[in-house]
Parts: C-alpha cells; sequence; structure tokens
C-alpha cells in the first residue's frame, strides 16, 4: 500500500478534490483549504459561505458545481502548484465562485516557517555578530 509522502503534491491535491466532489457539487461559493507539512497534506476541506436563513428557516443552496466546473477547478488547482516555490510548510486556499455559468477560483499560498529551525540551522556562535547592531 502506497503512504500519503510516497505520493506527489499533484496527486495528493487530486485525491483532496476527489474526496470533496460530492460537497462541492451542492455548493455555487466557499473556500476549499489544504494544509500542507513536508510536502504531504494533512488537513483540508471547505469553508463555504454562511447559509441564509429567514424566519427560523434556511434556504436550500441553489445548484452547486457541476462535473465541468468541478473539472475545471480542480486543473487550476493542479495548475497553482507550479507558483508554489521552495516552501514545504503551510496552506494553500481556493476560493470560488459560480459567475455567468463559470467556476472563479483565487488561489492564496501561504508558507509557514519555523524560528527554532532557522536556530538549528544557524547557531548563534556562527553568526556574524550583525544581532548586535540590535540590541
Amino acid at each position: 500500500m502506497l503512504r500519503t509522502e510516497e505520493l506527489s503534491l499533484a496527486r495528493q491535491m487530486d485525491l483532496v478534490f476527489k474526496e470533496l466532489q460530492e460537497e462541492l457539487s451542492g455548493l455555487s461559493s466557499g473556500t476549499v483549504f489544504v494544509q500542507i507539512r513536508n510536502n504531504v497534506i494533512g488537513k483540508f476541506g471547505i469553508r463555504h459561505n454562511p447559509l441564509s436563513g429567514r424566519s427560523g428557516v434556511f434556504k436550500d443552496e441553489q445548484e452547486g458545481l457541476n462535473s465541468g466546473q468541478l473539472s475545471s477547478f480542480r486543473l487550476m488547482a493542479l495548475e497553482s502548484l507550479k507558483y508554489k516555490r521552495r516552501w514545504t510548510h503551510g496552506e494553500i486556499s481556493y476560493e470560488f465562485a459560480i459567475r455567468q455559468g463559470m467556476v472563479v477560483v483565487d488561489a492564496i499560498l501561504e508558507s509557514n516557517y519555523n524560528m527554532a529551525n532557522l536556530m538549528i540551522r544557524y547557531p548563534r556562535n556562527s553568526a556574524d555578530n550583525s544581532d548586535q547592531n540590535y540590541g
């Protein structure tokens, strides 16, 4: 059996969209997010836009993404991975909405770094003492 860390990030993203397909087919807007650690997708899901209610009743969502829009969304998500540079930890969010029958997507790539890792990589005694100017 293949482990997640043995799959490319693109293949993992493909699996995310396969898992979310049914939920996305009921939504016309929202945000798909994937959290990445060591180039492995851990947590992922959908934040949907607020449900609108009136007189104690929530309206049913209109039609969600159809198969063509889902396919287009998935391809845009895969394409966005080309813009991920050097970082291995972070989050990618895809804000989506249906506009005039097309799915519109904005990708937000967020890299995360840990100062403790830098302190191990660049120990204080090997610094060029440039931090003395800052107190």
